[in-house]
C-alpha cells in the first residue's frame, strides 16, 4: 500500500471506508473468500498464544471463559481445570481491575504446579491499567475497542470535525503504547474483541450501529498496532444477532485484505442463551463462517457451566475438518447479491411459499397418513372447524411421494403429493413432460440447473416451487452455487433447500443442520427448509427447523432470550434467573428478552431486544425497554414480577 493511501486511511477513515463499502455491492475481486466453489481455509498469519499457536496451518482452536470471581483463586482454578479436561485449548478469565489482574499470577502458578499449562486470556473492559497488569501474567489479553479509551456508550449522537475525530485516535494510540510494549516484551498476544453491544458513541455517530461500525472500530486499533510493528493479534466481531455477526466478520476480512492484513479470527455469537436454542443459534453464526473456511478459534457462548461449551465447540469444528468439495462445482465469478447486508432475492409473489411470507418448513411423511401420524408432527384436530390445524412446532407442508389423501378427512392439511391436484410433487423429467396447471414442487439438484429446457420453462412458470437437494460432500457450497446460478439466469421461483442427516446424536444433528442452512438463510437465498433425519423423532426435526429459522432472523415462532454466558462480573445466579424469566414469559411468541449479568454489553446487545433484565449490583436488577432504563436497582426477589408488570404496561403481555 502506498504512503498516500495510508495517510488517507488514518486521517479520513470514514470517507475511504464509506466509498469502499458501497463499491462492494457488485464486485467479488476483493471479497471475503477467494473461492465460492471449493472449500479452503482462509490463510491467516500464525500467532503464538503461549505454546499453543493460532492461525496459520493450525487447526481451529476451541476455548471458553470462566464464570467465577477472579479474586476467588481456588474456585477459578477448579473451573479452569474442568474446562481444560473437557478439551479447552485457551481459557479466558474476567479481569475487571488491577486487583483481579494481579491475581492472575496466583491462578497461573497454581495451574502450572498442578500440571496444567493451557494458555490463559485476560478479559479486560474499560480499564487500560488492568490490561497492562494482566499482560505480566497471562499469554493473551483481550481488549474491547469500544471501551478501552472511549467512555461507555450513552447512545447519543456526537458530531466531530475531522480534526476532533483524529484527536480521539491519538488518545487511543497514547493509551495503547504501554500495552504494546509490555506485550512485546513477554510475547503476549492481544485480541481486539469488538462487540456489537458495546460500540462507542464516537463510532456509532459516524458509522452507525452496523457491521461497518464494528469493522471500523477494529481497524482503528489494527492500524495503530501495525504502525508500531506489533502483529501478535487476534480479531473478533461478536453480536447476539447472527446476521450482524456474520456480515461483520465477512466485511472485516475484506477490509483487512484490502490493507494487506491477515490476522487470525476468533468467532462467536454473544448472548446465545442455553439449551437447544443456544447451540443452534451459535451454529448458525459460527457455522456459516466455518463453512467458508473463515475462523481460527471459536467459543460457543452458552448460559451454562463453561465446561459444557467445549464438547459443543469440538463437534462444530469437527464437522468442517477434512471438508472437500466433491463432485466439483463450476467456478463462480461474481455474486448477484451483497454478502455484507441482508436482502432477500427477487422472487415470484402470490404463491404459498416465498414472496413476503416467512420461510416454510416441509416434512416428508410416509403414507398412509393417520391421525397419530399428524399428531406426531405437531398437528391437532380442531373439532370446531372440523379440520386439522398446525401448532407453532409443526411443519407448514407435508411432502408425500405416493399418496392420495382423503380430502374430506384431511381437510385443511397442506399436503404435496403426486396425486394432489392443488400442488404436485415432480421430478425434473415429470415436470418437463407434464402440462399440469397449478403449483408444482420440482425436486432438482445442482446438475439439473444446467438443463436449458428446464430453465427455459422455469423462467415463464409463475407456479413452480423448487426443492433443491444435494449429495455433494460440501452440500452448503453446492446449494449456494445452485441458487446463485438460478439468480444469474433470472429465475425467480421460490426455493426450498433439503438436507438429510443420519446422526443419532441429537446435538450433532442440530449443529450440522444449523451450519448447513444458516448461511443460505442469512443471505436471503432460500424460502424454506426441509430436514430429513430418520434417526431423530419428528418433534426434534421440526423444532430444529424452526429454531434455525429464528436464529437466522427469518421467522420468529417463539420467545427469544438474549442471554449472556456469565463471567466474574455477573451479579446474580444467571442460569437460574434465565430459567425463571423463561418460565414466566415463554408463551409470549415473538418477544425478545435480554437477560444480562452486567452492563458491559447489556444495553447494546439489548438494543435488539424488547425488554432487558440486567444486573446492576449485588442483589439488584435494572430493567430496560429497548435501550432505555425504565426501572433501576430493583431487589432481585422482586425483579421477575416487575418485568412482567413492565411487559403488561406496554401491552405486550398475552395469556
Amino acid at each position: 500500500m502506498n504512503k498516500k493511501l495510508t495517510l488517507h486511511l488514518f486521517f479520513e477513515p470514514f470517507t475511504f471506508f464509506r466509498d469502499s463499502y458501497l463499491d462492494l455491492q457488485n464486485r467479488i475481486k476483493m471479497s471475503y473468500i477467494k473461492n465460492f466453489s471449493e472449500y479452503t481455509r482462509r490463510k491467516a498469519d500464525e500467532v503464538m498464544v503461549g505454546t499453543t499457536p493460532l492461525g496459520g496451518k493450525n487447526p481451529v482452536r476451541v476455548q471458553t471463559m470462566t464464570t467465577t470471581d477472579t479474586n476467588n483463586t481456588q474456585a477459578t482454578i477448579e473451573q479452569c481445570i474442568k474446562t481444560i479436561e473437557a478439551g479447552a485449548e485457551y481459557v479466558r478469565i474476567t479481569t475487571q481491575g488491577t486487583r483481579e489482574a494481579a491475581n492472575l499470577a496466583n491462578i497461573k502458578q497454581e495451574l502450572v504446579n498442578r500440571g496444567y499449562n493451557v494458555p490463559l486470556v485476560a478479559d479486560v473492559h474499560f480499564n487500560p491499567a488492568a490490561a497492562l497488569e494482566a499482560a505480566k501474567h497471562v499469554e493473551k489479553v483481550r481488549i474491547n475497542p469500544g471501551n478501552f479509551v472511549d467512555p461507555r456508550a450513552k447512545f447519543e449522537t456526537i458530531s466531530y470535525t475531522n480534526e476532533e475525530y483524529q484527536a480521539e485516535l491519538y488518545k487511543i494510540e497514547e493509551k495503547l503504547l504501554p500495552l504494546i510494549e509490555q506485550c512485546r516484551k513477554r510475547n503476549v498476544a492481544i485480541r481486539i474483541g469488538v462487540n456489537h453491544g458495546s460500540l462507542s458513541d464516537r463510532i456509532m455517530s459516524r458509522f452507525g450501529d452496523t457491521p461497518a461500525g464494528m469493522v471500523e472500530s477494529a481497524m482503528e486499533f489494527l492500524r495503530i498496532f501495525r504502525r508500531h510493528n506489533f502483529n501478535q493479534l487476534v480479531i473478533s466481531m461478536k453480536s447476539s444477532n447472527t446476521r450482524v455477526m456474520v456480515q461483520a466478520v465477512r466485511l472485516l476480512v475484506d477490509t483487512m485484505e484490502s490493507e494487506d492484513m491477515h490476522y487470525p479470527l476468533h468467532l462467536g455469537v454473544t448472548e446465545a442463551g442455553d439449551g437447544e436454542d443456544g447451540r443452534i443459534k451459535s451454529a448458525v453464526g459460527i457455522g456459516s463462517l466455518l463453512a467458508d473456511g473463515i475462523g481460527d478459534t471459536i467459543r460457543v457462548s452458552l448460559t451454562e457451566d463453561p465446561e459444557n461449551e467445549i464438547p459443543v465447540a469440538k463437534k462444530l469444528v469437527g464437522y468442517f475438518e477434512e471438508r472437500k468439495t466433491n463432485p466439483p462445482i463450476r467456478p463462480i465469478t461474481e455474486l448477484p447479491y451483497n454478502p455484507y447486508e441482508y436482502s432477500h432475492r427477487e422472487i415470484i409473489q402470490g404463491l404459498s411459499v416465498g414472496g413476503k411470507q416467512p420461510p416454510v418448513v416441509l416434512a416428508r411423511v410416509d403414507a398412509p397418513i393417520t391421525p397419530s401420524t399428524l399428531e406426531q408432527w405437531g398437528w391437532y384436530f380442531n373439532t370446531t372447524d372440523n379440520c386439522w390445524n398446525r401448532t407453532d412446532a409443526a411443519p407448514d407442508l407435508f411432502l408425500i411421494p405416493e399418496y392420495k389423501p382423503d380430502i374430506d378427512v384431511f381437510k385443511g392439511l397442506p399436503i404435496v403429493s403426486k396425486h394432489t391436484p392443488e400442488m404436485k410433487l415432480m421430478t425434473v423429467d415429470e415436470y418437463l413432460n407434464n402440462n399440469h396447471i397449478g403449483s408444482s414442487i420440482i425436486n432438482i439438484c445442482y446438475n439439473d440447473i444446467w438443463n436449458s429446457y428446464l430453465t427455459s420453462k422455469l423462467k415463464v412458470d409463475s407456479q413452480a416451487i423448487l426443492l433443491i437437494s444435494t449429495s455433494n460432500a460440501n452440500g452448503f457450497a453446492e446449494q449456494r452455487a445452485a441458487v446463485i446460478e438460478l439468480m444469474r439466469q433470472g429465475i425467480t421461483a421460490p426455493i426450498i433447500a433439503i438436507r438429510s442427516y443420519i446422526d443419532s446424536d441429537r446435538e450433532l444433528f442440530q449443529l450440522k443442520a444449523a451450519s448447513d442452512f444458516g448461511g443460505l438463510l442469512i443471505d436471503g437465498l432460500i424460502d424454506g427448509v426441509m430436514i430429513e433425519a430418520p434417526n431423530q423423532n419428528p418433534q426434534t426435526v421440526t423444532s430444529t427447523a424452526f429454531a434455525i429459522l429464528q436464529a437466522a432472523r427469518t421467522r420468529i415462532t417463539k420467545t427469544e432470550y438474549i442471554s449472556c454466558p456469565g463471567c466474574g462480573r455477573t451479579l446474580f445466579g444467571l442460569q437460574q434467573t434465565l430459567q425463571k424469566v423463561r418460565n414466566a414469559t415463554s408463551h409470549l411468541k415473538g418477544l425478545k428478552i435480554g437477560v444480562m449479568g452486567c452492563i458491559v454489553n447489556g444495553p447494546g446487545e439489548m438494543a435488539d431486544a424488547d425488554y432487558g433484565y440486567v444486573g446492576a449490583g449485588p442483589g439488584r436488577i435494572t430493567l430496560y425497554k429497548g435501550k432505555k432504563v425504565v426501572k433501576k436497582n430493583i431487589p432481585e426477589e422482586e425483579a421477575i414480577d416487575e418485568l412482567i408488570n413492565l411487559i403488561k404496561e406496554n401491552d405486550d403481555w398475552g395469556d
